[in-house]
């Protein structure tokens, strides 16, 4: 855990000289190699970090001036109610691919970069998905009933020797390009874990269960990692996460798994539905994480591979205690490195997973804030600190 921290705040005074990043012998840089090694040391430490996706860039009723670098970092839902930033940001990079400046949650990418080589400097780590569109449709990541003849043709399409081959190369080079541009004025590459195709078990995404063959799915995955070190990215780990479907059947789990060679991070996203806070159905939420996470940690233990409950929350997060009788009591059972719940939409005030002042969890994530399993921002660098 000590090592943990230290490897996320070496560097973080800017006014440092440049420097040369050495590679291992991965082609990763020693930095990101170091990341996956701690990442493991963590979940068999006891303790997580906490994440919280776009946490930084805008939540319930407010949104950061993006014009403004002194935003960076300086406002958050989490840090409003606990007086601390999550150890873990994710950002998304669905857009991109079209050359927008904005995200699809019109986040701009120049803003995105600089709180992740911020979040860095402060000793955090960072997580990007890719939500990214239909090159065949040109619809989003998301099925729509109307093009589902067309969709279910994508990933097909994105193959060698497909139609949309190319194109879809040139989409994972943007992605390639903003990796590659997170460096911080003193020459050091910002880590990150990358998480594409996503939640395939469903059937939701244009990648999911019934739009592709399992072999297909795993060459989509290969294409992107290779194309990927092509474009010289150094930085960054892959993490596969599917979703609560192989309700703890190692082999559904697996079905689609792209390989050792490829996959760093064993993920798990799994999110409560209860309506009205229904007790049955939150129970049922809690003894399926369990079971998917038990089986998680059996897999990252037999692979060797960092594990992490990669998505996860409660829209709207409707039980008072939420945090410390629902998720920390399943959470503590497990070898995770770190959980990240879902961004705080500050057009719906209803899509939340997080707490902001005023909630009625609030209170409660506070208890789960001062738990001796969680980590937080500051809680890595003092750990460093003291160590130091």
């Amino acid at each position: 855990m000590i090592t943990f921290a230290a490897a996320l705040t070496i560097g973080c005074n800017s006014n440092k000289p440049k420097v040369n990043e050495p590679l291992a012998d991965s082609g990763r840089t020693e930095r990101t190699e170091n990341m996956l090694e701690n990442l493991k040391q963590l979940g068999d430490s006891g303790v997580y970090m906490f994440g919280h996706h776009d946490d930084t860039v805008y939540g319930i009723g407010w949104e950061a001036d993006y014009t403004n670098d002194s935003t960076i970092g300086a406002k958050s839902d989490v840090k409003s109610v606990c007086g601390d930033l999550p150890a873990v940001l994710s950002f998304d990079l669905g857009h991109i691919e079209l050359g927008d400046d904005q995200n699809l949650d019109g986040v701009p990418f120049d803003y995105i970069r600089k709180e992740a080589i911020n979040h860095f400097d402060h000793g955090g780590l960072v997580t990007l998905s890719w939500h990214l569109n239909n090159p065949l449709s040109s619809g989003s990541s998301w099925v729509a009933d109307s093009l589902k003849d067309i969709e279910q043709n994508t990933v097909t399409a994105v193959l060698e020797g497909g139609e949309k081959h190319e194109l879809f190369l040139g989409w994972i080079d943007k992605v390639a390009d903003f990796i590659n541009s997170l460096e911080t004025p003193y020459g050091v590459k910002v880590p990150v874990v990358f998480r594409p195709w996503h939640e395939h078990t469903g059937s939701w995404f244009w990648w999911g269960q019934d739009f592709c063959t399992a072999e297909q799915y795993k060459a989509l995955w290969k294409m992107t990692a290779e194309r990927l070190k092509e474009k010289g990215v150094v930085n960054a780990l892959l993490a596969y996460s599917p979703g609560t479907e192989p309700n703890g059947e190692v082999e559904k789990y697996l079905e689609r798994y792209p390989g050792d060679e490829i996959i760093d991070v064993l993920g798990l996203d799994a999110y409560c539905s209860a309506p009205n806070a229904d007790s049955t159905l939150i129970l049922d939420f809690a003894q399926k994480l369990d079971r998917n996470l038990a089986m998680v940690a059996k897999v990252a233990k037999e692979h060797g591979k960092a594990m992490a409950l990669t998505e996860t929350g409660y829209e709207g997060i409707k039980t008072a205690e939420w945090w410390t009788m629902t998720l920390a009591p399943i959470l503590a059972k497990h070898p995770i490195s770190y959980i990240l719940v879902w961004r705080n939409a500050r057009e719906n005030p209803t899509h939340h997973f997080a707490p902001y002042p005023g909630h009625i969890s609030a209170s409660d994530f506070i208890k789960f804030y001062n738990l001796n399993e969680t980590l937080f921002l500051h809680d890595v660098n003092a750990l460093y600190l003291k160590r130091k």
